[in-house]
């Protein structure tokens, strides 16, 4: 008997019943090739779609910051939009102890404050790490206004403009600097889940210069903001995946510091070779040495490097790699490199001026765990496209698995004839 008339005009009741389930399961693998999976809005009782954990995260830089002014509520959103995994943000605070992101201590480069001739009293010049913040104007050294000598309304009168001149410029003076639980909300009312990964920012500076009414100091207020929206939980557990958060710092005592308060998942960022750490002045050699790796592993779950100090870069060409990622990964420590650029001028002669050739080379070759980027959506591009070619190969192995089936099938069915 045909298949066909088996399946329609079948008149034994029990025998199509017992096969029914095997017709069913044919028909839909004939027809999709894929495996039953729910839909990802259907999981978990109709919650969001959860972060994706199976390839590098894509953590967007300051938002999709290549595109709109960074650290603002459009260039997160933006972010998101685009497919971003985490959402990044520098965290400092205000006069008045509010924290916000933004990513330098002074005003002048990245907000509209020269416009504002009420605040041109407000210049100073500090030390951070030892070096005085000065801006140079035609061999000149000027004050800059410095962040922690305004308080939050004041701040909310800025408006945001793209730090670089390269970069499109038509939404300078349009959005306004954001704070620390601003930024969250963006992440907590996307339609997916998307995870955060604030940084804790100069906080030697901070606590030298900004000082809470209960004692408390930069890192505390941090911590107690996240946990004030129930941010919680250890890398990849069940309060994690649902409101995913990566802690870094380029401070380790921040990061011990914390470590006490909150379980969330730590990154130490490391800067350039010839920089040392902000608050214990150790040398870059000395923190990616085995025995250090094997120290901060007791309170991070990962590293955040420079990305040129991984591979070390020569007249613009990329030299032959480090073994520091490997020792990482030795240490069960993730790698999240930074910062990734699609403009020419960033973009080493190896990859032929193609930032999909770099995402490839850092992924594939190098074998990164997450990166930060500039340009979220052609990150996101990338990992989509080569998660395509992926799928089509498991959907040829698909094919040949309903093929089998099939035949298994017509086998049992040939038994009854």
């Amino acid at each position: 008997m045909p298949l066909s008339s088996f399946i329609f005009f079948s008149s034994d009741v029990c025998f199509f019943a017992g096969f029914a389930p095997f017709v069913f399961l044919f028909l839909v693998i004939g027809c999709t090739a894929r495996p039953f999976y729910p839909l990802p809005n259907k999981v978990d009782g109709g919650s969001r779609k959860p972060l994706q954990t199976f390839r590098p995260y894509n953590i967007a830089h300051r938002g999709s910051n290549g595109e709109i002014p960074e650290e603002t509520s459009a260039a997160y959103t933006k972010a998101i939009e685009e497919g971003a995994d985490f959402i990044e943000a520098d965290i400092l605070s205000s006069k008045d102890g509010v924290l916000i992101c933004f990513h330098d201590v002074y005003l002048d480069d990245t907000t509209d404050i020269a416009n504002h001739k009420e605040f041109a009293d407000r210049k100073r010049t500090y030390e951070v790490q030892g070096e005085n913040i000065t801006g140079f104007f035609t061999g000149r050294v000027a004050k800059l206004a410095i962040l922690f000598d305004f308080t939050l309304k004041e701040l909310k009168s800025l408006r945001v403009r793209q730090r670089y001149k390269y970069r499109d410029q038509q939404f300078n003076g349009k959005f306004q600097i954001i704070t620390f639980e601003e930024f969250i909300n963006i992440a907590l009312d996307a339609p997916r889940v998307v995870g955060i990964y604030p940084e804790i920012k100069n906080p030697v500076f901070i606590n030298q210069h900004v000082k809470w009414s209960d004692g408390k100091r930069f890192e505390d207020k941090f911590v107690e903001t996240l946990q004030k929206y129930g941010l919680k939980g250890s890398y990849l557990s069940k309060n994690w995946r649902r409101q995913p958060v990566f802690i870094q710092s380029f401070a380790p005592t921040s990061l011990v510091y914390i470590a006490n308060k909150t379980d969330l998942p730590k990154i130490f960022l490391i800067d350039d070779v010839d920089i040392p750490t902000q608050d214990t002045n150790q040398s870059y050699w000395e923190i990616t040495s085995d025995e250090y790796l094997n120290y901060i592993k007791q309170y991070v779950v990962g590293i955040g490097p420079w990305k040129d100090t991984l591979v070390p870069v020569v007249n613009n060409y990329m030299a032959t790699p480090t073994d520091i990622v490997s020792r990482a990964h030795a240490h069960n420590l993730q790698v999240h490199p930074y910062t990734y650029r699609n403009e020419n001028i960033f973009l080493h002669f190896n990859f032929s001026q193609d930032p999909y050739l770099e995402y490839d080379y850092w992924i594939n070759k190098i074998g990164v765990d997450g990166l930060f980027t500039d340009f979220t959506g052609s990150l996101h591009r990338f990992q989509e496209w080569t998660s395509k070619q992926q799928d089509d190969d498991d959907d040829d192995d698909d094919d040949d698995d309903a093929s089998k089936l099939l035949h298994k099938i017509a086998l049992l069915l040939s038994s009854y004839n």
